[in-house]
């Protein structure tokens, strides 16, 4: 698989990595054997890069690649986890003590002494700006608590602001062919600063695979279900924010270009693939046989430039409208 760099991180992962919410929570269930299974076929499939978080399933996922950290030594996995969201989210709530704290907790659930990469999981805006946040960040570098820290974040403002940090290794966004804005700023400033782009929520929720339609249901426990409009954390993380039928329409629309060689969500894993300055992708995985799928992205060929024009032209007449404004 393609190596990219995070360039402040000093670290070399795979273009395609995988993200480990479904393997916490709020996707329906996922067992611990499915899950480990779910590493599994993602690491023999090329990928070099795990992300996960304290919050999903309250450590669960972490502590399912502790695991598989253990039984499979010698990869050479980079693992990200997240902070920040076990508390009420207040900036006052982002102290030195704290950052310990949780990174402590994530070390143990991991079974490391250092953490790879720690980002700052969506915090309010105002964190971005207080310069006490990213002393006490550089504090658990020197402390060797973590090797490095990034942010995740909600909007293309906050990611400006963290990428003027000379700290920050990396910027997690939202980035999928429903959500092009970090087009136009976000990915070249990260680029000129060395900063790593981890493109995330890349097939929209699913909703870029293709397989959804207007009588698809999900679990109670699945956050397609209980967060489309919000009710629980940020609409964005919810199929991107785009209403769902509106979704379906992009889709059907671009679902005549995949072809027979590719899948719906490999067209849409190489459209975040081709764009300068993304570093890493990380689809989610319910099943190994996704995982597999995911990563054989990788290996495609680059999207033309009819199929990228209509990628945008997709974008501009269906989704624009809706969604580029408010993140």
């Amino acid at each position: 698989m393609e190596q990219r760099s995070f360039d402040r991180l000093g670290r070399h992962v795979g273009i395609i990595g995988l993200g480990a919410w479904q393997l916490g929570a709020d996707w329906g269930e996922v067992s611990e054997s499915a899950a480990l299974d779910i590493l599994t076929a993602a690491v023999d499939s090329g990928v070099t890069f795990l992300d996960t978080a304290d919050v999903y399933g309250d450590g669960r996922s972490e502590q399912l690649i502790g695991r598989f950290l253990r039984e499979h030594q010698g990869h050479g996995l980079t693992v990200a986890t997240k902070m920040g969201r076990r508390v009420p989210q207040t900036p006052e709530a982002y102290t030195l003590d704290n950052f310990r704290a949780w990174t402590d907790r994530s070390r143990a659930n991991l079974g490391v002494d250092t953490l790879d990469l720690v980002q700052l999981h969506c915090p309010p805006s105002a964190v971005f700006a207080d310069d006490r946040v990213f002393d006490a960040l550089d504090t658990l570098v020197t402390e060797e608590r973590v090797a490095g820290y990034g942010v995740s974040v909600e909007t293309c403002d906050q990611a400006l602001t963290a990428i003027a940090r000379p700290g920050v290794a990396s910027v997690q966004i939202i980035l999928n062919a429903v959500r092009h804005k970090p087009l136009e700023r976000v990915l070249p400033e990260a680029a000129k600063a060395g900063v790593g782009i981890i493109a995330r929520v890349p097939l929209a929720s699913g909703l870029l695979s293709g397989r959804y339609d207007e009588h698809t249901t999900f679990p109670p426990d699945d956050h397609r279900n209980f967060n489309r409009h919000g009710e629980s954390f940020d609409v964005g993380e919810t199929f991107s924010g785009v209403d769902y039928d509106l979704g379906l329409s992009a889709v059907r629309r671009l679902a005549p270009l995949v072809g027979e060689d590719r899948t719906m969500a490999q067209f849409a894993l190489r459209w975040i693939l081709d764009q300068p300055g993304v570093t890493v992708v990380i689809p989610g995985a319910r099943t190994a046989e996704q995982a597999r799928r995911n990563a054989a992205a990788a290996g495609l060929p680059p999207l033309t430039e009819v199929e990228m024009a209509a990628v945008r032209a997709t974008y501009d007449e269906l989704i624009r409208p809706q969604v580029h404004d408010r993140w």
